[in-house]
């Protein structure tokens, strides 16, 4: 089985002719990947912070940044630098290796999974996947069970178009929700 990087420099061709690209260096190409998540009421307990923390640090294999608040908001009883989140931006080769793992074993696990909506991609070429249980990955083991946090993964593209993106997205294999027929 080709590996995401793979068929991404194999995307040229194959998207050449449905495209119009005239050059390789035109063909959309990953940037990065960004795993975010949000405390919300936990924030007051130090404990799941530090799981939430380390099981993202398990699962993407690489440090945490933490995402203060930025504004004092008294509804939410949130302090402007009191964290609202963690995150960790991929790049390189870990980028690539998370990905392979997301696709080829994380989304398969997902309970009722029958593929990413096309909406999901933005007019810029940006794909945004949100998964309720971060139990999917096979970092977690299953003695971790009581505090499960949901993710959010962003796909960034040097895509110009929604319909580049998506033309792209489906060769590297990210799963899309197939078309439904019209009745």
């Amino acid at each position: 089985m080709q590996s995401v990087q793979q068929r991404e420099q194999a995307a040229y061709e194959a998207l050449k002719s449905t495209s119009g690209y005239t050059n390789k260096m035109q063909t959309p190409k990953i940037t990065q990947v960004t795993i975010s998540t949000g405390v919300g009421k936990i924030k007051s307990d130090k404990n799941k912070l530090k799981v939430i923390e380390d099981r993202l640090r398990k699962i993407t294999g690489q440090h945490v940044a933490i995402a203060p608040a930025k504004k004092s908001i008294a509804t939410f009883k949130t302090r402007a630098g009191d964290i609202s989140g963690y995150k960790v931006s991929l790049h390189g080769p870990k980028m690539y290796q998370f990905l392979d793992k997301f696709i080829n074993i994380a989304l398969p696990r997902t309970k009722d999974f029958r593929g990413i909506r096309r909406t999901a991609v933005d007019n810029m070429g940006n794909l945004t996947i949100g998964i309720k249980e971060h139990t999917i990955f096979p970092e977690t083991g299953d003695e971790e069970l009581r505090d499960i946090f949901g993710l959010a993964i962003t796909i960034t593209t040097t895509a110009n178009s929604e319909e580049n993106a998506l033309a792209f997205f489906e060769h590297i294999g990210i799963p899309f929700k197939k078309a439904e027929a019209a009745e």
